[in-house]
């Protein structure tokens, strides 16, 4: 990724958005980026929805086990409290948000903040999720991850659900969820 040098002296941000399907590294690449950030002794606060509890209460927490420390929040609003005197913002799980995530992540930047957002692009569904479309629309930098489809081994980029519910919002693992690509998700739901 190419920043351009800042040559007024004046801080500038910018939002970054990591996306892509369940197993593909979205949180894996966050984690990494944000602790660049802290080598670099920038001033960093990370957040992450409070519903998401799947592998810690307070850490994001990535598949391969890689973890950082966080602020589980109900409300993308609480960010702006929260936010104050930092270089970074780092939020996992965007698509859980509520809409005016996009508003606080276009404050932030205003304020010269570096903001690196990930979250699923795509529901189980292969629909929109959440204000992913939006946080798309709106970054500066967008890195598209994909994961592996179990079925064939191409390259997957929708969250095949494996049960039956039918909720948008449905935390899960490995027992809940596949990687898969358009061919054998579309082949599993008979079209």
């Amino acid at each position: 990724m190419f920043i351009e040098p800042n040559l007024s002296g004046e801080k500038v941000g910018w939002i970054e958005v990591i996306c892509g399907s369940m197993f593909s590294g979205k949180t894996e690449e966050l984690i990494r980026r944000l602790k660049r950030v802290k080598i670099a002794n920038l001033k960093v606060e990370i957040f992450k929805p409070a519903i998401d509890t799947r592998f810690d209460n307070v850490q994001v927490v990535s598949h391969d086990a890689n973890a950082i420390h966080s602020t589980p929040i109900d409300s993308s609003q609480t960010i702006l409290l929260l936010a104050d005197d930092v270089d970074v913002v780092g939020i996992d799980e965007a698509q859980f948000f509520d809409a005016e995530i996009v508003n606080v992540c276009q404050q932030l930047a205003q304020r010269g903040i570096r903001v690196i957002v990930a979250g699923l692009d795509m529901d189980y569904k292969g629909k929109p999720f959440g204000p992913m479309p939006n946080l798309l629309a709106i970054s500066d930098y967008i890195t598209k991850l994909h994961a592996i489809c179990v079925q064939c081994g191409n390259i997957a980029q929708i969250s095949y659900r494996k049960t039956a519910q039918d909720s948008q919002v449905l935390l899960g693992e490995k027992d809940t969820y596949e990687p898969r690509c358009r061919r054998c998700y579309n082949k599993a739901l008979g079209v």
